[in-house]
């Protein structure tokens, strides 16, 4: 059997299958290629120039220490191959995927790559070491591993203090054999002291864990890494001479429980989500609209239906009054998010017809605010946009 497989920028494709020996005449040669336009009105729209510019406030507050940018989750959920030309400026990039890494100096990225993580089975130090990947080591297991280990190439190794977060660290207790055994470890070039705090966008959430580290940082002369975006924000505070900013560089705040962060600091939207009303209806009093009816007209109302549901990563537990941008004016989510489509008011802008531009969230409309209404956070709902969702990036080339 063949396989056709074409890629096309704004368009779906249907991949099919096809007898080798199939006639030019052949039924379903004549099927092949099937081109569908992407009519379907979602999409995710991606400003580079922001990304570049949050990059740039990153670093900017971080100054003089390397940045990191933070990629996992596929960018969360905006794409690395899509992202990439936006962080140039970047000192180097973070993940914990290992194939993602492979990709990426695929994509002829040749500065430093951290995986976050570290490795999860020893067969993969060698692949690290061949597209020169930097480690963390975060448990026993891995620290007897990589001294086992004989490569080719040397890694940098981030050793990662367990400082109160208690999922990913070391014991400080053990730091000093660790870093010991590391140092006359023929797998390791360089080493660099790190943590993850629990509680860098709490005012009192710095204290405990930053005089544990710095305990432990003093029996040594080496680099050390701290800041989340959190910690960017507040690096006068944090220091260190790499920080990793994630959530920040994607346009939304690292403090989530303070309202208009995000632009407090400077920070500007990266994605997008927009779509259309594909239809309106007219509920008299005691109209119900959705499954389960779930919202109730209590007057006449105007009721706009958008081609985005749950399949495509808006959140099916976002509640009524959910805040949502059509035509340029804030309204509201009506009734239960489904499937493909969700429901808005539209009883007070009688200008929005079907075909009216809806921003669900984005440059108008604060992914946090959105995010706070469904009670979640921002980086779910990046990260879960889904594959069916077209993208289209605007700023720079991708």
């Amino acid at each position: 059997m063949g396989l056709f497989c074409i890629i096309v920028r704004g368009v779906y494709i249907t991949a099919v299958a096809a007898p080798r020996d199939a006639g030019r005449d052949s039924p379903l040669n004549k099927m092949i290629p099937a081109f569908h336009p992407a009519a379907r009105p979602i999409k995710a729209m991606l400003d580079l120039r922001a990304l570049a510019h949050n990059l740039a406030v990153a670093r900017a507050l971080a100054a003089p220490a390397r940045t990191y940018a933070v990629v996992k989750a596929n960018a969360y959920g905006h794409g690395v191959s899509r992202v990439l030309p936006a962080l140039a400026a970047a000192d180097g990039l973070a993940l914990v995927e290992l194939e993602t890494a492979i990709y990426l100096r695929a994509l002829a990225w040749r500065k430093p790559i951290l995986l976050l993580e570290g490795f999860f089975d020893t067969r993969e130090l060698p692949v690290m070491a061949e597209h020169g990947l930097a480690t963390v080591v975060h448990h026993e297991s891995q620290v007897h591993a990589l001294c086992a280990a004989r490569l080719e190439r040397r890694l940098d190794v981030f050793v990662k203090v367990n400082t109160g977060m208690n999922r990913l660290g070391l014991p400080p207790a053990d730091i000093a054999q660790v870093v010991s055994r590391l140092r006359g470890c023929g797998a390791v070039r360089t080493l660099t002291l790190m943590t993850h705090f629990a509680s860098a966008d709490e005012p009192g959430g710095l204290r405990e864990p930053m005089a544990l580290f710095r305990t432990v940082a003093a029996q040594f002369d080496l680099p050390v890494s701290l800041a989340n975006s959190a910690g960017v924000v507040r690096y006068r505070e944090v220091g260190g001479d790499v920080v990793r900013p994630g959530i920040m560089l994607y346009g939304s705040s690292p403090f989530a429980a303070q309202a208009g962060s995000a632009a407090g600091l400077g920070l500007r939207p990266v994605m997008s989500l927009c779509s259309r009303i594909i239809a309106v209806q007219s509920l008299g009093p005691g109209d119900r609209v959705g499954y389960g009816g779930a919202h109730r007209a209590e007057r006449p109302e105007r009721i706009g239906i958008v081609a985005c549901g749950y399949a495509d990563g808006y959140p099916r537990h976002a509640p009524c009054d959910t805040p949502v941008e059509v035509a340029g004016a804030r309204t509201r989510l009506v009734g239960r998010v489904s499937m493909d489509m969700l429901a808005v008011d539209l009883t007070g802008l009688p200008e929005a017809q079907v075909g009216a531009p809806v921003e669900l969230w984005g440059g108008a409309l604060p992914v946090d605010e959105v995010a706070a209404s469904a009670g979640t956070i921002g980086y779910e709902l990046l990260c879960g946009v889904t594959q069916r969702v077209p993208f289209e990036v605007t700023g720079l080339t991708p």
